[in-house]
């Protein structure tokens, strides 16, 4: 008599458990993807917040905020560009992007806090 051997998987249990998994991937992704964007615009934002305290220490040392980010003592995080649109006396503007995301962010000292740059 001849004992058969029932150990491990058949290719069919092996089939499904690959497509669940397929299936699990393609609803996980993009939801890494917008979690990515979302921290590329964190960083975005986290600059302009550390160059609004240093445009008021500049403010404090020269009676007027700068108009070139050369000016504020910073170190952007990578791949974040920083532009002092305007600055004076009575107040400055800035914005921000990070080159992987597509979202812009501004800031106007007159307002005081951060959002989505408006459209052109």
């Amino acid at each position: 008599m001849r004992i058969r051997n029932t150990k491990g998987f058949t290719l069919i249990e092996l089939l499904i458990v690959v497509v669940i998994i397929g299936i699990l991937a393609a609803i996980a992704i993009p939801r890494f993807a917008s979690t990515k964007e979302k921290a590329f615009d964190a960083a975005a934002k986290s600059d302009l917040r550390n160059a609004m305290t240093s445009q008021e220490v500049y403010f404090a040392e020269n009676q007027t905020y700068a108009d070139d980010p050369a000016n504020l003592d910073l170190a952007s995080s990578q791949g974040v560009t920083l532009d002092v649109d305007s600055g004076d006396a009575t107040g400055y503007t800035m914005s921000a992007q990070h080159g992987s995301s597509s979202n812009d962010w501004c800031v106007d000292s007159s307002v005081g806090s951060i959002a989505a740059c408006a459209a052109p």
